[in-house]
């Protein structure tokens, strides 16, 4: 469940005025997403137009200051014909509002949905979107380190510490043992900027095969850039356990990819190492939040076990298998 603040009817009419969307006819929380608490929407003007837009509530787990940076990528992004949301601007301008005691947004509805088993056309258009957000954001002035780099994955393990074995054993003695090969081999010199940095397949909606809309940016950050397409590499080219690897999806990803943007023979040569690293990330995350979620807590924790299949997997498969060459 992703509505963690409940907001009552009439709090959310009385937002509404804040802004020219019409008044509220419906509204109901969104479950997907873990991080803020989201609600759909629908709202009418006084010619009978109805409208949609997402309210999203920003929990505890983001933090407000990033948030400008988040809406000036979103803003630069479209402007430069990305398919993203906008954040919709209130009359007063302010485009950060305050909501049941939590910062707060209005943001455009994209249509489209999310598939939970991407095919190779699908993956061949994502590919082609992420291409074009990394051109578009070329120019874009606005940074934020990223939380969950190397130095981070470290951290993480630390704080998992024993714990790593009461999800398999060995567990904690496989993360070291990558923790240093990453050590060695992350590469330093490949081109940086603003990366998505989660784009699995229930952030992009797709129209059939086409891409309707990139969402969720919240994980936003600047980084290697090739980076970005191996996490987008991992969440999609695996079935969701981590057990099957997809070569006719990854195949198309990175077709797509090079089609919009391209790809260097220095972030060709890395594609493994970064594949490698977007998987321990994830392991690392999701073994945090096991670890730490109670039983009892409503909230479904993923498994970080799919994460180690697709680590194991790319640190043995030939790098033409993982790139598709």
């Amino acid at each position: 469940m992703a509505v963690y603040t409940h907001v009552p009817a009439e709090e959310m009419a009385a937002f509404l005025t804040r802004y020219d969307a019409g008044e509220l006819v419906s509204a109901k929380g969104i479950a997907e997403g873990v991080e803020n608490s989201n609600y759909l929407l629908d709202t009418e003007r006084a010619d009978g137009t109805a409208e949609r837009f997402i309210l999203t509530l920003y929990e505890k787990r983001v933090n407000e200051a990033d948030l400008p940076f988040f809406m000036d990528l979103l803003d630069h992004l479209h402007q430069r014909g990305c398919k993203v949301p906008r954040f919709i601007s209130p009359l007063n301008g302010e485009k950060l509002q305050q909501l049941c005691g939590r910062p707060a947004c209005l943001i455009e509805f994209l249509s489209g949905v999310s598939v939970t088993e991407p095919t190779a056309p699908q993956a061949a258009s994502t590919g082609r979107a992420l291409g074009e957000m990394h051109r578009a954001a070329s120019d874009f002035t606005g940074t934020r380190p990223n939380s969950l780099d190397l130095a981070g994955w470290h951290d993480l393990a630390r704080k998992c510490g024993d714990d790593f074995d009461s999800i398999a054993p060995g567990l904690g003695e496989r993360v070291a043992e990558e923790l240093a090969f990453l050590d060695a081999h992350w590469p330093t010199d490949l081109g940086r900027a603003v990366i998505h940095a989660d784009l699995f397949p229930d952030n992009v909606l797709m129209q059939g095969d086409e891409v309707g809309g990139l969402i969720d940016f919240y994980f936003s950050c600047t980084d290697i850039r090739a980076y970005d397409l191996a996490i987008t590499h991992g969440a999609w080219s695996f079935s969701s356990d981590g057990r099957e690897y997809r070569p006719d999806v990854a195949a198309a990803l990175v077709k797509g990819y090079e089609a919009t943007h391209g790809l260097t023979d220095a972030e060709r040569a890395a594609f493994p190492i970064l594949c490698r690293g977007a998987a321990l990330r994830f392991l690392l995350t999701r073994a945090y939040d096991w670890i730490n979620t109670p039983a009892d807590a409503m909230v479904t924790r993923k498994d970080p076990l799919a994460y180690l299949r697709r680590l194991d997997f790319c640190a043995s498969a030939a790098p033409e298998i993982l790139i598709g060459a």
